[in-house]
């Protein structure tokens, strides 16, 4: 190496030069194969800037030891691909076609990172993921596929997962389900996504969402061109005179369980909303996304199994498994099945087979059914925890919502208010919690939260007992004078 930092031959910067040694030194079989990927790393990397002269072919073999016949193809190959340039008598330079690549991939995954205390709501315990029974699952359907199971599969889903979940929606949602409708889907999201695009095709320009409601409607329904029009709810559910004056056709609801409220929506409510369906000539979406969860009273039945034909209904495992399995269903109206189907096919060509093969199996031998009942023995036993942790150190709090699911709504009294003070205190506390005005599809102030006090929505899934009680005491402490 020179003391100008050029290497011997005349490849600059010594990262460079020995990022082509083990090249060399590589087996005489992909020796050639090797050269190339080095030079093009290390144009790429940056190692080797635009606009530098390359050593001669016959240098650079000299000093690496290899054949000139070695180098003279890997210049000739990397100039066909843009990375490298040259002239009749002018030599070999390195091009400005390439960039240097990003030196890692980031994880925009959601999270809250060093968080002492997680009540965010929407996430289960993954540590309760059934990974011996999910492992067996996919050691026996492995073995047992056949080849042609690999190849594209039906965009609607395999007819053996169809059949099981039918089954399944049928026996624990109360569900009118026909496995011919039935799509197997990577989620609510895609669910909800291929609705839009359909009805946006047919003319329509609005949806109408619950208010408060879940945040990601309004994306999903704008990502598919339709904007999302605010409804508000009473006790009961939507609000049936504020729908009517919407002008809306269709409609996403949580009937079930309403997120993040937690209200069921009443007899009454539901009858009313498939009789605005049926005047309107309407369509209800049921996002049925914790149906499972069920503590103190029985289920409460699938909105969709009064009036298939108005309303679709979807639901997925990443509340009962692990929404990093991107895996649910979509059980559409007759009318619209067709049009469904064939959005799903153009998007995707279908969800991935071995997932739908392992998943069917798990279902088939009872496996999903002994997990959730594992999952409701331990959200019962911790939805518990938070209520009782609340009335220790929050006096006077009022908890609602508690019947179902993995979410309480918490009120805390006036003298731990105003919101904002609140939420920038457990914040500092290293406490990651969510107040139900960020739930709003137009957000509200402080000041409109009732008598100056807290709302929060509460998750307690993703923590033991032991967790949530410390993390509340925790919340109680950051409070304190």
């Amino acid at each position: 190496m020179t003391s100008s930092g050029t290497s011997p031959g005349g490849l600059p910067g010594s990262a460079a030069w020995e990022l082509l040694l083990p090249a060399a030194a590589a087996p005489a079989r992909a020796r050639g194969r090797s050269l190339q990927e080095a030079l093009r790393e290390a144009v790429r990397s940056g190692l080797l800037a635009s606009g530098t002269r390359l050593p001669s072919s016959r240098d650079l073999a000299a000093d690496l030891g290899v054949s000139r016949g070695l180098v003279t193809e890997a210049y000739e190959q990397l100039t066909a691909e843009g990375y490298l340039r040259s002239g009749r008598g002018a030599g070999t330079w390195v091009g400005g076609a390439a960039r240097a690549a990003r030196p890692r991939a980031r994880d925009l995954a959601p999270r809250s990172p060093g968080a002492r205390a997680d009540f965010l709501p929407g996430t289960p315990d993954l540590s309760l993921f059934p990974r011996a029974a999910w492992a067996a699952a996919q050691r026996a359907v492995l073995a047992e596929l056949p080849h042609h199971a690999l190849g594209y599969p039906d965009p609607r889903g395999l007819p053996r997962l169809r059949t099981a979940l039918a089954e399944l929606l049928a026996r624990r949602r109360g569900v009118v389900a026909d496995p011919e409708r039935l799509m197997v889907v990577s989620g609510v999201a895609q669910a909800t996504t291929l609705l839009g695009h359909v009805l946006h095709a047919r003319g329509m320009r609005h949806m109408g969402v619950e208010d408060p409601g879940s945040p990601e409607h309004g994306s999903l329904y704008a990502s598919a061109g339709l904007d999302a029009v605010p409804l508000s709810l009473d006790e009961e559910g939507l609000g049936l005179d504020a729908l009517r004056a919407s002008g809306v056709r269709a409609v996403t609801t949580t009937p079930a369980h309403q997120f993040p409220s937690g209200i069921a929506y009443s007899a009454g409510r539901r009858a009313g909303l498939l009789d605005w369906a049926r005047s309107a000539d309407g369509l209800v979406i049921e996002d049925d996304y914790d149906g499972e969860f069920r503590y103190d009273r029985a289920p409460v039945g699938a909105l969709q199994g009064l009036d298939p034909e108005r309303v679709a209904y979807t639901g997925s495992v990443s509340k009962s498994l692990a929404p990093g399995l991107r895996l649910g269903w979509l059980l559409v109206p007759e009318s619209l099945a067709e049009e469904v189907v064939e959005r799903k096919r153009t998007m995707d060509l279908g969800h991935p087979a071995l997932d739908q093969e392992l998943f069917a199996r798990f279902v088939e031998r009872g496996d999903y059914d002994r997990h959730l009942r594992r999952c409701q023995r331990a959200y019962r036993e911790r939805r518990d925890a938070l209520v009782a942790a609340l009335a220790e150190h929050f006096p006077g709090a009022g908890v609602s919502g508690i019947a179902a699911g993995l979410h309480v709504i918490a009120a805390l009294p006036e003298r731990y208010g105003p919101q904002d003070r609140f939420l920038e205190r457990t914040a500092a506390a290293g406490i990651a919690v969510r107040p139900l005005t960020d739930f709003g599809h137009a957000r509200v102030p402080d000041e409109g939260v009732q008598g100056g006090g807290v709302r929060l929505v509460l998750g307690y899934a993703q923590s033991s007992p032991a967790r949530i009680g410390a993390g509340i005491r925790l919340m109680a402490e950051a409070l304190a004078p």
